[in-house]
């Protein structure tokens, strides 16, 4: 069989040319890199010595004879939609990955490319909702699909889909659970009470409901054959073998069956708390009970080796002995707790997330109970809810910058949490802060301490925000363990219902704040010399195209980048806020074909951050990521769900990792980050170095680019032969990344593709890099060799 799939392989290369329906999928991984969460187990399936287990919209391989886990992400070209169902084909060798809203991915063995068949999903006679894969029955060449719409075929030999069967009342659609073919005929349990049914597998005309009969009513949640049986499900547990049309019970599960398979001679039936393994004889072998610490829910098992690997909601994949099953090995990729990021940031080589969450009119209920996330390197360390002192709705991460292993996470509903070394020490509130809980004058003990947008200014004093009181703006310092409050009330006049919450905060190079606002827009709080100013720009009459700021970000030029529910704005002149009652915004005009347009116009904007070279990284609902120039007239790149590994457009926070280069983004189906290059600028270019050094012939000196890192903000670059013949130069903001120069600088990083003035790549040899800070007047040589 496996020959005839090499064969089959081949073919696919002329065939699919002539597919419609199907897509080739990328493979990212030069540049991108997941971090998707692996708790949360879909569906599991197997072949000889591999188990494939599918979280949430992400996939891992675990070969259990050398025990190595793979992923399959976006990132290696999967969709990034919910997953449903997987299923592995061993005579064709391949993976399909069947998604909630319809689409398959196919994932070949030993091949780069994934193939995403969007059929299904494209189907305009069928129902969104309806759409969902609930199951997948192999039998020879084709892939029988079981959905809730009813029962779809696919060719694995030439990969294109076949008929639809509606096996409804009248050619209905009704919901299909499993298939399974046994003794000549396919049968299908169904829910809604369209019961069990079968009809000939070689009828040629399946695709008329009056082929199919019903053999019993009610509602079946799944079918399988083993050997010479045929078993199936109800839906209130009770299980049966079917003998020649009639229903035998065998046993009743107190919890209904979620995953009932054959796998080799045995028949694994898995329930939310039990999983059940019988003989072809349905005598019971082995039967395995969820028990502390895992104390989860199953949702599939399967066998490989005499080993069960049962798929949870909250552990991975469980491995345990078939004969002895006493001792349970917790199987997953290294990973955050969850998919559905709230709020991320960065320090150097470093990510903290945390899952909320808020609504969008700042209602933090129903409360979520949720622990927190910290990358550190290459490792992620979770920290679970029973940890973080019940501090609810965790929302924002403020990370102290003269001790980075100091982080204190927001809550908007119990104060502020402080973390040390990744353990939560105290939680900061109305008993033991300068923290205030809102006050509703009908309910005088309600307690609710809305914290949310923080930040750390460059003395190490954290500033935060609370919604619905009086004194909303708190200042914190971790050294002395001095707050203080600032009043809000000669711009918002009813504390409780005058503004609901605050975004986002920042701070300009003239220690302003500058806050976002639900009602009140964009707020601007200055206390220099104990004179305190306080303004917001909210209105339409200030060019403001919606007064719910979502985020707020200071540029390298002091000006103030506004993003808003209904679109962008940049203030200029931040120090106008104060000075004119008539202070506005102003949106950015781009080009686009030649005719004038608002860049962003009517877009939900969700964070805007700036990076070392002023450019700005842009996300939205719906739209994806943008990467703009410093003025924003150029898109330097634009990210989207259908053109990156991004999960989904909806991308609703964005971290910089300054010291590499790096950006995450946080999705509301997962995070992914991309490998930017670009880095913070330095005070002195003392501990400027260049890598790869040296360079070999191996290395794409082209594409991946050798980097000067470590570099000061105004700094001109020289790079020479050893006989001092200029090959190339560079000087900041003049030369600046993807303009095309050969030597480019981005930040604290330049980019040197190898090619002399001449546009030729250069010989082997020494070359020297000549670094003059045009400010300092500091300067160092670099020498780097180049082996072609």
């Amino acid at each position: 069989m496996h020959k005839k799939s090499h064969m089959f392989k081949k073919l696919i290369l002329v065939f699919i040319f002539f597919i419609p329906l199907v897509n080739f999928s990328q493979d990212y991984s030069a540049l991108w890199d997941e971090h998707f969460s692996y708790l949360n187990i879909k569906d599991v399936t197997q072949n000889q010595n591999k188990l494939y287990a599918a979280s949430e919209n992400a996939i891992f391989v675990y070969d259990t004879e050398t025990q190595e886990i793979e992923t399959l992400t976006t990132v290696n070209g999967l969709s990034g939609e919910a997953i449903s169902q997987i299923h592995y084909s061993e005579a064709y060798e391949l993976l399909v990955v069947g998604y909630e809203n319809g689409l398959m991915d196919i994932v070949f063995d030993n091949d780069d490319d994934v193939l995403t068949v969007i059929d299904i999903l494209e189907k305009p006679t069928i129902p969104p909702g309806s759409k969902i894969i609930n199951h997948f029955n192999e039998y020879q060449e084709f892939l029988y699909i079981a959905t809730d719409y009813g029962i779809s075929v696919y060719d694995l030999s030439r990969l294109e889909f076949g008929d639809t069967y509606f096996i409804g009342n009248g050619g209905s659609q009704i919901r299909v659970t499993q298939t399974t073919v046994f003794n000549g005929f396919i049968y299908a349990s169904c829910f809604d009470a369209n019961g069990v049914k079968k009809a000939l597998i070689t009828s040629n005309d399946l695709i008329d409901y009056q082929e199919w009969e019903t053999i019993r009513g009610g509602n079946y949640l799944a079918i399988e054959a083993l050997i010479d049986n045929l078993f199936v499900t109800r839906s209130n547990g009770v299980f049966f073998e079917v003998i020649d049309g009639v229903f035998n019970s065998l046993t009743s599960y107190d919890d209904r069956p979620v995953d009932v398979r054959a796998v080799n001679d045995y028949l694994i039936v898995t329930t939310s708390s039990e999983v059940f393994i019988y003989d072809i004889n349905f005598t019971l072998i082995s039967q395995i009970t969820v028990s502390d610490p895992f104390i989860t829910d199953f949702t599939s098992a399967t066998v490989v080796a005499e080993n069960v690997y049962i798929g949870t909601k909250d552990f991975g994949v469980l491995n345990v002995s078939l004969n002895a099953p006493t001792e349970f090995q917790e199987l997953h990729p290294n990973g955050p707790l969850m998919n559905t990021s709230f709020s991320i940031e960065a320090s150097p080589n470093n990510l903290w997330v945390v899952y909320g969450d808020y609504s969008l009119t700042y209602n933090p209920s129903p409360l979520k109970s949720y622990g927190f996330s910290h990358l550190n390197e290459e490792s992620w360390v979770n920290v679970p809810f029973d940890s973080v002192l019940t501090a609810r709705n965790l929302s924002e991460v403020s990370i102290n910058p003269f001790n980075t292993n100091q982080v204190f996470i927001s809550s908007f509903q119990d104060g502020l949490l402080e973390v040390n070394d990744d353990l939560p020490t105290i939680l900061y509130n109305q008993e033991n802060s300068g923290l205030e809980s809102l006050v509703v004058p009908a309910a005088p003990n309600y307690v609710s301490i809305r914290t949310s947008a923080s930040i750390f200014d460059t003395s190490g004093v954290l500033w935060t925000m609370t919604a619905r009181v009086e004194r909303p703006l708190k200042s914190y310092d971790p050294s002395t363990g001095e707050w203080n409050s600032y009043n809000f009330s000669s711009l918002i006049a009813d504390p409780l219902e005058g503004e609901w919450g605050y975004s986002d905060i920042d701070i300009d190079n003239n220690n302003t704040k500058w806050i976002g606002g639900y009602n009140y827009g964009l707020i601007a709080f200055n206390n220099n010399g104990g004179n305190q100013q306080l303004a917001s720009i909210k209105d339409i009459e200030n060019n403001m195209p919606s007064n719910y700021v979502t985020s707020v970000a200071v540029d390298r030029q002091n000006q103030v980048w506004v993003g808003t529910t209904g679109g962008l704005r940049v203030l200029y002149n931040t120090g106008s806020i104060f000075t004119d009652d008539n202070a506005s915004v102003q949106e950015i005009i781009i080009l686009e074909d030649g005719v004038p347009k608002e860049l962003l116009f009517r877009t939900f904007v969700t964070d805007i951050e700036v990076d070392g070279s002023n450019n700005k990284w842009i996300s939205t609902v719906g739209s994806g990521v943008f990467y703009f120039s410093a003025d924003a007239q150029l898109t330097l790149y634009h990210f989207t769900k259908e053109n990156s590994p991004l999960p989904s457009n909806n991308v609703v926070d964005v971290a910089l990792d300054s010291s590499n280069g790096r950006v995450y983004f946080a999705t509301d189906n997962g995070l992914v980050s991309f490998q930017a290059g670009g880095s913070e600028t330095q005070e002195s270019i003392e501990e400027a170095y260049v890598y790869p050094n040296p360079v070999r012939p191996t290395f794409n000196i082209t594409q991946e680019k050798v980097k000067i890192k470590g570099i000061s903000d105004n700094i001109n670059i020289k790079i020479t032969d050893i006989e001092g013949n200029l090959v190339a130069e560079a000087q900041s903001k003049v030369n600046l990344r993807y303009k095309g120069y050969n030597l480019e600088i981005d930040g604290g990083t330049a980019f040197w593709n190898g090619k002399n003035l001449s546009n030729n790549v250069v010989a082997s040899g020494v070359y020297l890099i000549m670094l003059y800070d045009l400010d300092s007047f500091e300067t160092k040589v670099l020498k780097v060799m180049v082996v072609r």
